[in-house]
């Protein structure tokens, strides 16, 4: 099995289970295949920490939860010094204790619940891939992804993440109610679980578990090598440039659009959609990126980067509503 035939192994696994939300499975892949985080943003039980959880079964590795609350502080995430009072030398009295952040797949819950100082601890982690503890610095692994988890900001007991923070997360994930046939689905999912789950060692089934498919390491990095080597023309660099630079200057496009944005697109944004782009492709068996794949990613790249103004907000115009108009202006 090659590794492209193990990612599409892999989407399918999930959408088993996690029903429904077939585009969140495919953001995910693609974001574990471009090295970045991504921010999931949706109401209580929609299935996003599921989806964490059963992506991190799936890759070897650790996997690490951290719950966000008002309370938490830097060192919960981090680490900290621990004083070793038998300890011979005195540069051997303190030990580096590392925090939950040392992982390769970590889940960041309610990430908008915590104050901005531990916010602030995240942001290296995710842009350096270290951090840094009474001086020194700590290298974190090689396969290192963030994936919080976010309610609306209307919800009680969150606030707006910075937004530094919110440029450093390569995709912005978008995550709503299920079908009603998706849902009774997943009701019948969830019993069929519980049964599992509460049968007695007299009862226990014969069927054998499926196994788990095991994405290695190295599986992921040689993906890595081949998605840096997907051709990407001058006429798609030419359309990625002109529709991050149209943000920038949307009264190109119509005076009612320039006066929905305050601020455009940073070069992150660029590079994340050449990223994402590259890795869509190879996903999809091919060696090129089309128009079509930067169209595709451009929503979650690019939500969460858009400013927006506040007559944006009061004729209720999303950051989704001017990618559109976005995508329709800009001629590939």
């Amino acid at each position: 099995m090659t590794n492209r035939e193990k990612l599409l192994e892999l989407e399918l696994r999930m959408n088993q289970q996690v029903l429904g939300q077939e585009s969140l499975v495919r953001m995910l892949i693609v974001a574990l295949l471009c090295d970045g985080h991504v921010l999931l943003e949706g109401l209580p039980g929609l299935a996003k920490t599921r989806a964490v959880r059963e992506l991190a079964r799936h890759v070897e590795g650790d996997f690490r939860r951290i719950q966000f609350t008002p309370d938490l502080l830097p060192s919960d995430i981090t680490g900290s010094e621990i004083y070793q009072q038998n300890a011979t030398r005195e540069e051997d009295q303190f030990r580096f204790r590392p925090g939950p952040v040392f992982g390769n797949i970590i889940l960041a819950d309610e990430i908008n619940r915590a104050s901005a100082r531990v916010q602030s601890a995240l942001l290296e982690a995710m842009e350096e891939r270290h951090v840094t503890v009474a001086g020194k610095t700590w290298p974190l692994p090689g396969v290192f992804m963030v994936l919080a988890t976010q309610n609306p900001v209307d919800q009680e007991g969150t606030w707006p993440l910075p937004e530094a923070q919110l440029d450093r997360f390569l995709m912005k994930v978008l995550v709503d109610y299920p079908s009603k046939a998706n849902e009774q689905k997943v009701m019948q999912l969830v019993r069929s679980e519980q049964q599992q789950k509460y049968q007695s060692d007299t009862q226990e089934s014969q069927e054998k578990p499926p196994e788990t498919l095991m994405l290695s390491q190295q599986d992921i990095a040689t993906c890595w090598q081949e998605i840096s080597a997907v051709y990407v023309a001058p006429t798609i660099e030419n359309y990625i440039v002109n529709l991050v630079d149209m943000t920038r200057h949307p009264q190109g496009i119509s005076d009612t659009l320039a006066s929905y944005i305050t601020f455009g697109v940073s070069p992150r944004g660029t590079l994340a959609l050449d990223r994402c782009g590259r890795a869509l492709a190879w996903l999809e068996g091919r060696d090129a990126v089309l128009p079509e794949d930067i169209q595709r990613v451009a929503p979650a790249v690019l939500r969460h980067r858009l400013m927006l103004s506040y007559q944006a907000n009061a004729d209720n115009c999303s950051p989704d509503d001017v990618i559109k108009l976005l995508l329709d202006a800009v001629v590939a």
